[in-house]
C-alpha cells in the first residue's frame, strides 16, 4: 500500500509539473509549442472522447487557464464569447460580442482567440469590437471599436505584454495600438498600415523588447514600451492577407505568406536605436506558402502545412528537406518531439519532427466539417474543434 501511495504521488506530481496553462493563441510562448509530456502518441484505437460542445460558427481557438476554457461561437445571430467547463465541456457563461459575423467563402464568426492574463479575457470581434472582459463572469470592464475592417474579418489575437493590451486596428486608427491593459486607456500607437490578419508577435535582442506587426502590406518591428519602430519592410501579398504568426529564433525573424508570396528570414542586429535587417535566404522563397497555416519550429526546421503540402523546412537556409502532399491547411502544435497536427478534413495525426521524413505514428478522425483551428494540449487532453464543434479526448 506504501509502493502503491508513492507510485500514486508520483504519477500526480509528473502531472502538475507537466500542466501550463495555454492562456493565448499560440500558447504562452507564442510559438505553438505544447509543454506536455507524457502523452500517446501510437495506439491500437482511437482515444477516448471526454466531451464534445456544439458551440456555432468560429475559428477562434481554444485558450485554457486552470479548468476553465475560453473560445468563441456563433448564437442568435451574434458572435459569442463562451466560458466552458475544461473538463465537461459544460456553459459557464456567455457574452454577446457582436452582431453576427457571415462570410461564406471564409466561414462565419470570430477569428480571433481569447486572451486570458490576470483575470481578465481580451478579444477582438470579426467586425471590429475589442472587449476586456472579467473572466470569472464576462462582465465589460472595458471595450474599444474598429472601423477599417478587412476583407475577411479582423482576425489577430490580442497580445498582452507586460502592462499593454496590443492588437491591430488599421488605418488612422494604428497598424499597431497598445492600451493600458487594466482601463483601456491608449498607450501609443504606430503606423496607417491597413489590418492584417497576425497577432502581434513579442521577442528580444539582447536586452531590448520588440514586437513584430505583421499588417495588411509590412512587416513592422516596434518597440513594445513605446511603439517606435525599429525596423520595416515592405511584404505585399494577394488580397493584403498576411496571417501567419512570425518566429523569432537566435537574432532571425521568419516571415511566411501565402498564395504567390512565400517565405524569408531575416538576420536582425541591433542598431544604436534601430535594427538592421538582412533576408538571410538572400530572396522571398516559394519554399512555404502560409495563407494561415503558423509553423512551428524545432532544433533548426520548420514544420508547416500550406496552402499546397506538409513540409520540413531548414530554418537558416530555405532548403526544403521532404514534403507530403494532400496534407495542405493543417493546423500544428509541437509536443516534445511529435507534431500534433489537425487536418481540414477532421483527420488527427500525429508524426516525430524529424528532417529524415514524414513517418505519422497516429491518426484518428476527430471531427466533421471544416478545422483551421489551431488545436489545444491541457492537462494530458487534446481539445479541437470544427467551425461549430469542439471535442476534448483523453490523450494519456
Amino acid at each position: 500500500m506504501r509502493f502503491l501511495a508513492a507510485t500514486m504521488a508520483t504519477a500526480f506530481l509528473f502531472s502538475a509539473a507537466a500542466r501550463a496553462d495555454w492562456p493565448n493563441f499560440r500558447g504562452p510562448r507564442h510559438d505553438g509549442i505544447s509543454a506536455e509530456k507524457g502523452l500517446k502518441t501510437t495506439w491500437p484505437e482511437p482515444p477516448k472522447m471526454r466531451w464534445e460542445a456544439k458551440v456555432g460558427d468560429s475559428f477562434s481557438g481554444m485558450s485554457i487557464v486552470g479548468d476553465r476554457l475560453y473560445t468563441c461561437g456563433t448564437a442568435d445571430k451574434k458572435q459569442q464569447v463562451l466560458c466552458l467547463d475544461a473538463n465537461t465541456g459544460k456553459p459557464i457563461w456567455n457574452f454577446p460580442l457582436e452582431d453576427g459575423y457571415f462570410e461564406p467563402q471564409g466561414g462565419n464568426g470570430a477569428r480571433a482567440t481569447p486572451t486570458i492574463a490576470d483575470g481578465k479575457l481580451y478579444l477582438l470581434g470579426a467586425l471590429g469590437r475589442l472587449v476586456c472582459l472579467d473572466a470569472k463572469d464576462g462582465k465589460v470592464i472595458w471595450e474599444k471599436k474598429f472601423e477599417g475592417k478587412p476583407q475577411w474579418g479582423f482576425s489577430a489575437s490580442v497580445l498582452i505584454e507586460g502592462d499593454l493590451a496590443i492588437t491591430s486596428g488599421g488605418g488612422k486608427q494604428g497598424a499597431l495600438i497598445a492600451y493600458d491593459k487594466n482601463d483601456g486607456k491608449e498607450i501609443w500607437k504606430y503606423g496607417t498600415d491597413k489590418a492584417g490578419y497576425s497577432t502581434p508577435y513579442p521577442f528580444t535582442i539582447g536586452s531590448k523588447r520588440y514586437l513584430v506587426g505583421f499588417t495588411g502590406t509590412k512587416v513592422s518591428i516596434v518597440h513594445a514600451e513605446s511603439g517606435v519602430v525599429a525596423w520595416d519592410t515592405a511584404w505585399k501579398t494577394d488580397w493584403d492577407v498576411n496571417a501567419a504568426s512570425p518566429i523569432f529564433d537566435a537574432g532571425k525573424l521568419f516571415i511566411s505568406s501565402g498564395y504567390d508570396t512565400g517565405s524569408a528570414v531575416f538576420s536582425l542586429a541591433a542598431d544604436g536605436d534601430k535594427l538592421s535587417g538582412k533576408n538571410l535566404w538572400g530572396e522571398v522563397k516559394k519554399v512555404l506558402l502560409s495563407k494561415f497555416q503558423s509553423a512551428v519550429l524545432h532544433e533548426g526546421n520548420l514544420y508547416c502545412s500550406d496552402q499546397r503540402k506538409l513540409a520540413c523546412v531548414d530554418f537558416l537556409t530555405g532548403e526544403e528537406k521532404w514534403k507530403e502532399p494532400r496534407m495542405e491547411n493543417a493546423t500544428i502544435v509541437l509536443v516534445e518531439n511529435d507534431l500534433f497536427i489537425q487536418c481540414e478534413d477532421g483527420r488527427f495525426v500525429i508524426a516525430p519532427a524529424t528532417p529524415t521524413g514524414y513517418k505519422p505514428t497516429a491518426t484518428f478522425k476527430a471531427l466533421e466539417g471544416k478545422c483551421w483551428t489551431v488545436p489545444t494540449l491541457d492537462n494530458g487532453r487534446l481539445y479541437t474543434r470544427s467551425l461549430d464543434t469542439i471535442r476534448c479526448f483523453e490523450m494519456r
